[in-house]
């Protein structure tokens, strides 16, 4: 069970997961080594599962983040998911779901064209409906 100071620790990791323990300490209002000490633990009883990064997509040239609900009117699911497994450069997140689709599918594309040809080829596995993120 986790208490208030770990919810503090959670909660400011979640803000900024670079901080040093000193500097994290300061913001709980405890000292390093006792920082350390409950992050090991939140670690260790996995509910921390790891630090990330959160990239700007736009920047690396991917103008285009799009979700698609997946659609597979049979029961084998292999083939669409061997051609996901091949499209690491645009697929960021396949989530199995519950609810009206099969899978939800979170994308980034450097240009409409090659949404497109993404799209060609996957008809090619599954029916999809696309969303474009606004904002």
């Amino acid at each position: 069970m986790i208490d208030e100071t770990d919810k503090k620790i959670l909660d400011e990791l979640s803000k900024n997961s670079r901080l040093t323990m000193k500097e994290l300490g300061g913001k709980v209002h405890l000292t390093a080594p006792a920082t350390a000490s409950r992050v090991a633990k939140l670690l260790d009883n996995d509910i921390i599962k790891g630090c990330s990064i959160e990239v700007n997509q736009v920047k690396l040239g991917f103008a285009i983040h799009a979700f698609l609900n997946i659609y597979i009117k049979n029961i084998h699911h292999q083939p669409y998911l061997a051609f996901i497994e091949t499209q690491d450069n645009y697929v960021i997140n396949n989530y199995k779901v519950s609810g009206d689709g099969c899978y939800l599918l979170e994308c980034k594309f450097p240009s409409n064209e090659v949404l497109d040809q993404f799209l060609n080829n996957l008809n090619k596995q599954a029916n999809y409906k696309v969303s474009i993120v606004i904002s």
